[in-house]
Order: C-alpha cells, then sequence, then structure tokens
C-alpha cells in the first residue's frame, strides 16, 4: 500500500469500524457460499491479508479456525483490537509489498477481501506471489466481478486504483499464478476467487 493510501485508510478508520458488524454478516453469507467449493471449516489456520478492523477474522475465528490479521493502516488495526469479536486474534501492521514475516507455507489459507482491486497490476503480481509463498493449501480472493454498477465504478475511479482493468482481467491474471483458479459467485457484484498453488 502507497504512503498516501496508506493515510487515506488511517483517515477512514473509525468510519469503517461503523459497518463492522455488517460487514460480519456479509462474510457470514459469503462464507457459507465458499463451502461450496472449499471445505475451509476443516482447517486449522488462516491469514486475512488487508483485513481492515477484522469482521472476516472474527467470523474465522468463531468457526475453530487460528487467525492472524494484517493490515498497513495501523489505525484500522487499533479500530478492530477494540472490536470485542476480535478478542483473541492476532493482528500485525505489515504491507504484503514490502514482505511478509511469515515463513514458507505457514498458514493453511490466505484471504484477500476487496484488496486487489486497488492496487495494480504488477501490486497484485507482488500480492498473488507472497500469499503462494505462506499458503499451504488455498489463495482465497473475495473480489469485484465484471458484473459493473454504476456508484461502484464512479467510487472506485475517484480513489484512483486499477479497478477497470482487475474486473477485466482478473481470470487470466490469476492463471499466471495458480494452477487453477474456481471462481464463486456471491454478491451481484463479487465473487470469490479460489486458487489452488
Amino acid at each position: 500500500m502507497e504512503s498516501g493510501t496508506k493515510r487515506v485508510y488511517d483517515l477512514i478508520a473509525p468510519v469503517f469500524g461503523l459497518f463492522y458488524n455488517h460487514q460480519r454478516r456479509g462474510f457470514c453469507r459469503a462464507l457459507a457460499e465458499l463451502e461450496s467449493c472449499v471445505s475451509w471449516r476443516s482447517f486449522a489456520s488462516a491469514l486475512d491479508v488487508g483485513c481492515g478492523t477484522g469482521a472476516l477474522c472474527s467470523v474465522l475465528q468463531e468457526h475453530g479456525l487460528q487467525v492472524t490479521g494484517i493490515d498497513a493502516s495501523r489505525a484500522m488495526l487499533k479500530v478492530g483490537a477494540q472490536m470485542r469479536k476480535n478478542v483473541g486474534i492476532e493482528f500485525r501492521q505489515e504491507s504484503v509489498l514490502e514482505g511478509l514475516s511469515f515463513d514458507h507455507e505457514s498458514v493453511d489459507m490466505t484471504f484477500a477481501c476487496h484488496v486487489a482491486h486497488g492496487m495494480t497490476k504488477g501490486q497484485r503480481g507482488v500480492l498473488y506471489q507472497e500469499m503462494k509463498r505462506i499458503t499451504k493449501h488455498w489463495v482465497i480472493l473475495y473480489d469485484y466481478n465484471q458484473r459493473r454498477k454504476t456508484l461502484t465504478d464512479f467510487v472506485e475511479w475517484l480513489e484512483g486504483g486499477d479497478y477497470f482493468r482487475f474486473i477485466q482481467e482478473v481470470h487470466g491474471e490469476l492463471r499466471e499464478h495458480f494452477s487453477a483458479v474456481t471462481t464463486v459467485p456471491v454478491t451481484k457484484q463479487s465473487s470469490w476467487y479460489v486458487c489452488q498453488k
């Protein structure tokens, strides 16, 4: 995450905290859809890259996984650490673009939710390779699909990320880094991208 982007997330962290319970409900529904492809509850550990305030981390932990959440934004992690349902989750301030402190194949599954579309193609390559390096079994992304919505298009245009290229190229891009990719639709605009090493 570039320093300017990190500053933005540091500023909006309290607002993200307001949506924590809404995000948790969304992740509960999304994880139910993921089970059609991956028996994720059977694994022991998970890492959430770009965890924000820890909503996904808390849902995974409720299902018995040992969970670590990383984010480049110290403010996001501070808000997350104050959430009652996040007790027992390890939060670390790290940037995937600078390399993660985790050993090779040290985590069963890695997740990145609505992270990839905000990066450049080169940065996404670093994200995919670093997640692949530390993961034993599944690299799983939850992000936008090709179904466009005008409001999302406008917001993503304002943010200046690589959303438009990402939604056009996501399948081919992931196949450059992984042996197989399965797409599991969840909402009208978002899907799981389940990647085999």
